[in-house]
């Protein structure tokens, strides 16, 4: 049976295993209690909320966002920040039903929508994403300004 739960500082410890796992996709080194003490700050301070997709009891995946606003719609909008689902639970819909939730979300909340941005390389989410009902913005380019 799947669940897709909102998460909350009792899921810390499955939240931060996924999520290191999620930061190793990306070829970030692995630093367990450091994402889970960044999880535990985004939990406390209310700065994203989540999704955990749980399967017999186990968290699988997770979806996290973060509130933005849209300029052009002059509403709340949310970044779908991050997105994955274990390996061995892959193939069974999972992403498809966390992106629904997130998109039910976007009701409860009075959100114009999701915006998410994924590698070019990201083969399985650029196939996932357009069946889900997203379509890809290629009227912008999205820059990074790092500091020092």
């Amino acid at each position: 049976m799947v669940q897709i739960v909102k998460a909350g500082i009792e899921h810390l410890d499955e939240f931060a295993a996924l999520f290191n796992s999620y930061r190793i996709f990306y070829r970030q080194p692995s630093d367990l209690e450091r994402g889970k003490n960044f999880l535990r700050e985004r939990i406390t301070n209310g700065e994203s909320d989540t999704f955990l997709a749980i399967v017999d009891g186990k968290a699988v995946g997770f979806a996290q966002l973060y509130s933005l606003f849209h300029y052009k719609k002059l509403e709340r909008q949310w970044l779908l920040s991050d997105l994955f689902v274990d390996p061995d639970y892959r193939g069974r819909g999972l992403s498809v039903k966390i992106i629904e939730r997130c998109q039910a979300f976007c009701d409860e909340t009075g959100a114009c929508g999701l915006l998410l941005e994924t590698e070019k390389t990201n083969t399985i989410g650029n196939q996932l994403y357009p069946r889900t009902g997203f379509e890809v913005d290629n009227e912008h380019n999205y820059y990074n300004w790092w500091k020092a």
